[in-house]
């Protein structure tokens, strides 16, 4: 199964970091988009057939959990896989990503180890 990626992060550098991460993995992957915000994730995720999103949880304009709970409420969308990358400290955040459908979430900074053993928990089927 190819996997089409979509990583959500309001910041180049860790956007750039996170395709690097993804390409040292085996992981099947067939394409990598990134987008800058929710907002623009949404419209990604309208035009393309993304199979799993990586995002962060503190952005500008539309955040992860706003993005997230977009994604939820549309039947299309409502199992697509989500992995929250943060800095951010708050427990209650990463709670409230996981109550909303996240499939799990990395703390930044990351390693490219803990970067695929998320995706590829996300790609094992529900038992």
């Amino acid at each position: 199964m190819d996997l089409n990626v979509l990583i959500v992060d309001d910041s180049a550098a860790i956007r750039k970091i996170l395709v690097r991460v993804l390409s040292q993995t085996d992981l099947p992957i067939k394409q990598v988009h990134e987008a800058n915000d929710g907002s623009e994730a949404l419209k990604i995720v309208e035009a393309n057939d993304v199979s799993l999103i990586l995002s962060d949880i503190n952005m500008p304009n539309v955040d992860g959990l706003e993005l997230l709970t977009q994604l939820r409420v549309s039947p299309k969308w409502k199992d697509l896989s989500v992995v929250m990358i943060t800095t951010e400290g708050s427990q209650a955040k990463v709670l409230e990503a996981v109550q909303l459908g996240a499939k799990g979430y990395v703390r930044k900074p990351f390693t490219a180890e803990q970067i695929k053993e998320k995706v590829l928990a996300c790609l094992k089927p529900a038992a």
